[in-house]
C-alpha cells in the first residue's frame, strides 16, 4: 500500500462538509491508497455518511468508529493503528485537497528520497476549488536534509501536520502517536515528530484547502480549550526532556514558553467570558517551574512584541497588578471601538 489518508470525524455531516472532504479524497489521481475515516463517537449523521462512502468504494475507504470520544488526537492514533501505508497522511474532515495532492507530493518523495514532504495551503470559506489567500505552510530554509539548525527552525515554526506526508517507517519505528482526549494534540506532536525526519520537502503550491467557518476549534476559546493548550505543552515538554531538551534547549523552551504561557495567556484574557485570576497565577506558575529563566530566551526577546513582553514582566512581579491593568486596558479598547 502507497499510501494511507487518516480523516478523524466528528459531527462534520452539516453543510454537505463531510461529503466534500471525501469527495475530494476518492477522487485522487493516484492509485494504491486507503482512505482510513474514523469516527470519533459522533451524534450526527457522520457515521452513516462514512458507512456509504464504505459501500461505494470498498477498496479505498474503511471506517473506524467507537462510543466514547477521544478527540482528534485519539481518532488520529486509530488510523496510525491500523494504516497500511507507506507514506501517511492527515486530513480536517472539513477541509479538502486537490486532485491532484498526493500524487504531486509523493512524486516529490521520489525525486528527492524525502521522508517528509509538504506544500501550501489556500484559506475558503464556502466549497470551491478556486484558490483563495494562499499562506505558507513552512519555508525553503528549513527544507533539504534536515541538520541541526534546520531542526531548530523546525521545532520554532513546524507548520501544519495536515498538509505534509509522513514516511510511515519513521512513524512505526518511533512509535510516533498524539495526545489524545484533548485538543490542540498538534501543538505538541508537531515539533516533536520533526525531529525524528531527516529529510523535508516542498512542492510550491497551495493543494490543500483549509475551510474557515464559525465551529472551527480556533474561534472560540474557553479555559478547558486553554487547560488543553497546557496539557499538549506539558507532554511535549515531557517528551523533549527524555531526548532532546538538552541539544535543543533554547528551541524547546521557546515553544513552550510561546505557547504554554504567552499565547495562552493573552488569548484566555481577550476571549474568556469570565477570566479567573487563579487561572491566570497557575499559567505564570507552570512555565517558571519549568522555565524560569525564559525572559533571557534570544527568541523570547526577539519574536515576542514589546508590549507582550512588558505584561509578562509585570505579571511576573505581581499577578493581581497584571491581572486588573490588562482587564482595564480591555475595557478601554472596546468601549473606545
Amino acid at each position: 500500500m502507497r499510501l494511507s489518508v487518516i480523516v478523524p470525524v466528528y459531527n462534520m455531516a452539516a453543510e454537505g462538509k463531510l461529503n466534500f472532504c471525501m469527495d475530494s479524497l476518492v477522487d485522487q489521481t493516484i492509485d494504491d491508497y486507503e482512505i482510513i475515516a474514523v469516527n470519533d463517537a459522533s451524534t450526527d449523521h457522520s457515521l452513516e455518511i462514512l458507512r456509504e462512502y464504505e459501500k461505494r468504494y470498498p477498496k479505498k475507504v474503511r471506517v473506524i468508529t467507537y462510543p466514547v470520544n477521544r478527540r482528534q488526537g485519539g481518532a488520529k492514533n486509530e488510523g496510525l493503528n491500523a494504516a497500511l501505508g507507506e507514506w501517511i497522511g492527515f486530513i480536517d474532515s472539513d477541509d479538502w485537497v486537490a486532485p491532484d495532492y498526493y500524487e504531486k507530493l509523493l512524486a516529490r518523495a521520489t525525486e528527492t528520497g524525502a521522508d517528509l514532504v509538504g506544500c501550501d495551503y489556500s484559506l475558503v470559506n464556502e466549497h470551491t476549488f478556486e484558490v483563495g489567500k494562499i499562506v505558507q505552510n513552512n519555508t525553503v530554509d528549513q527544507t533539504g536534509e534536515l541538520n541541526e539548525e534546520k531542526h531548530r527552525k523546525l521545532i520554532l515554526r513546524p507548520g501544519s501536520m495536515v498538509i505534509k506526508i509522513y514516511k510511515g517507517s519513521v512513524i512505526r519505528d518511533n512509535h510516533l502517536r498524539f495526545p489524545e482526549g484533548i485538543f490542540y494534540e498538534d501543538n505538541c506532536a508537531g515539533p516533536l515528530w520533526s525531529l525524528y525526519f531527516r529529510h523535508f520537502e516542498r512542492v510550491e503550491e497551495p493543494l490543500y484547502y483549509y475551510y474557515q467557518h464559525g465551529t472551527s476549534t480556533v474561534h472560540y476559546i474557553s479555559e478547558e480549550k486553554c487547560r488543553d493548550r497546557m496539557r499538549a505543552m506539558e507532554l511535549f515538554y515531557e517528551e523533549c526532556s527524555r531526548s532532546f531538551l538538552q541539544q535543543y534547549h533554547d528551541e524547546i523552551e521557546y515553544r513552550f514558553v510561546e505557547l504554554y504561557y504567552v499565547n495562552t495567556l493573552f488569548s484566555y484574557m481577550q476571549g474568556a467570558k469570565r477570566p479567573r485570576l487563579s487561572f491566570v497565577k497557575k499559567l505564570r506558575e507552570g512555565v517558571e517551574w519549568r522555565f524560569p529563566d525564559f525572559q533571557q530566551n534570544e527568541y523570547f526577546k526577539k519574536l515576542t512584541g514589546p508590549e507582550e513582553q512588558r505584561l509578562v514582566a509585570l505579571q511576573r512581579r505581581s499577578d493581581i497588578r497584571f491581572f486588573w491593568e490588562y482587564r482595564l486596558k480591555l475595557w478601554v479598547r472596546r468601549h473606545k471601538s
